[in-house]
């Protein structure tokens, strides 16, 4: 058996504003005040809470890699399990795409889940439609509670199963009936997620788990533009991943195919599905699995002290060679684990990263950089730096739909503005990042505690 969903150890979004990294890593005398004084009065910890904000449906930017690139990672997608373990055929539905949502719905997914809906029949081409109530449906989507679902899963935020209709028919199940490599003419999955865990976290899981309950069962570090990453930075489904999936369905695939007679199709289906991907390919190198498991040693939820440096450092070494998007992870990925006695390497690290996310022209991973710079500067008292970095990454925050990563920026804006003597323009920005912390974040409480943290990080003397 193989869990095939979101991992919990690398969703760093709201990991990264909540600051469990940051308290590790800044300067001793920087550390958050433990007072109830001026600041926390006024700031996050006593405003009424706004509505909750929500991203208008929107299209994913399409896809803009050359096709020959994209006909290797649709065979690397299709043919591998997660694990590493092969697909000898073609796997994909073949029973009428029907879904279901049950258990303990929170309010905002069926919203979600109606938005997806809709861009995968428009932008995939696939027609998805509610199962009847006397029948069952193709893909159930059961919500409970976070205990339940890591008690079979602890490292997974969400997941996916093949053959499986419910959570008690998976807990039932045998090891051979969730084996997804003899899975080849799928007819029913069930996909199961927390009902006590933030909006955005319900949105990226309802994401990721369609995907992969509808097509390919892989992830790749070398996919800088796709939810197929375990870097979790993408979490809405992206033009690339629409792709993948339409041309899972096209008419020229059949389960059961080899991946000799796939490769054989599958630029021909591209060239038909995405003519602007006809430009020269760039085959960037295949990522080891070492540099995974370095990974996951080092952002695992079993990660400690010493040991999460060394794996960091680790992945950055295998890395470095590539000096891309993966380089960039690495770099993030060290900087959030390098201990309070190593600041000025924090600083470097998330520097490089930003750096090189932007010579990727990926601004999306460039604003977590950012976020993380801009809060050191915040707890440096220079908050004119801090206001600058996270003015130049709250764009990029919008257009990538995060946000959690928003109100993170815009907590630090507001602070920012607040110490330099702008207190009607720090009000407003103070109050944009509450409501979409509320979308972002698991609890309303959660939301006071965490924004009310970014707010203690700062001096009180303006500068």
């Amino acid at each position: 058996m193989a869990v095939t969903g979101r991992p919990l150890s690398r969703r760093l979004a709201v990991a990264l504003i909540g600051l469990g990294l940051l308290s590790g890593c800044i300067a001793p005398e920087s550390t958050p005040r433990q007072t109830d004084g001026a600041v926390l009065r006024a700031g996050f910890d006593r405003i009424p809470l706004p509505p909750m904000k929500r991203f208008p449906p929107a299209p994913g930017t399409p896809a803009r890699r050359s096709n020959a690139d994209m006909a290797r990672d649709f065979m690397d997608l299709s043919f591998r399990l997660e694990t590493g373990r092969p697909l000898d055929a073609f796997s994909r539905f073949t029973a009428p795409l029907t879904y279901r949502l049950t258990g303990q719905v929170p309010p905002t997914a069926a919203t979600d889940l109606g938005e997806l809906i809709a861009r995968l029949r428009t932008e995939a081409g696939l027609s998805l439609s509610a199962a009847a109530p006397e029948d069952q449906a193709a893909i159930t989507i059961e919500f409970l509670p976070r205990r339940q679902l890591q008690a079979r899963a602890r490292d997974a935020a969400c997941f996916v199963a093949p053959r499986v209709s419910s959570w008690t028919e998976y807990r039932r199940a045998r090891g051979s009936d969730l084996d997804w490599t003899d899975f080849t003419f799928r007819d029913r999955v069930a996909i199961f997620i927390p009902s006590d865990t933030g909006p955005q976290e319900i949105r990226d899981c309802l994401n990721e788990e369609m995907a992969q309950a509808l097509g390919p069962l892989n992830d790749l570090y070398r996919l800088p533009d796709s939810v197929f990453n375990d870097d979790n930075i993408e979490g809405r489904l992206t033009g690339f991943d629409m792709l993948m999936l339409r041309a899972t369905y096209a008419p020229e695939l059949t389960p059961g195919m080899s991946p000799g007679e796939v490769e054989v199709r599958i630029p021909g289906i591209l060239a038909r599905l995405n003519p602007a991907g006809a430009r020269p390919a760039s085959f960037p190198p295949q990522t080891p699995r070492a540099y995974g498991e370095a990974i996951a040693r080092a952002l695992g939820p079993g990660a400690r002290g010493g040991g999460r440096v060394r794996a960091a450092e680790e992945a950055l070494a295998i890395a470095r060679p590539w000096s891309d998007w993966r380089t960039g992870f690495a770099w993030l990925s060290l900087g959030r684990v390098l201990p309070r006695d190593r600041l000025a390497e924090v600083r470097a690290a998330f520097a490089n990263a930003a750096a090189l996310y932007r010579s990727q022209r990926l601004p999306l991973h460039a604003a977590h950089a950012d976020l993380q710079r801009a809060l050191l500067a915040l707890s440096d008292g220079a908050f004119t730096d801090a206001l600058s970095l996270a003015d130049g990454a709250i764009p990029a925050a919008r257009t990538g739909r995060d946000a959690a990563l928003l109100a993170g920026l815009l907590a630090v804006r507001a602070v920012a503005l607040d110490r330099t003597g702008q207190p009607d323009a720090a009000r407003a920005a103070r109050l944009d990042s509450l409501g979409w912390a509320r979308y972002g974040m698991a609890s309303d409480t959660e939301v006071r505690a965490r924004l009310a943290f970014i707010e203690a990080l700062a001096p009180d003397e303006k500068g």
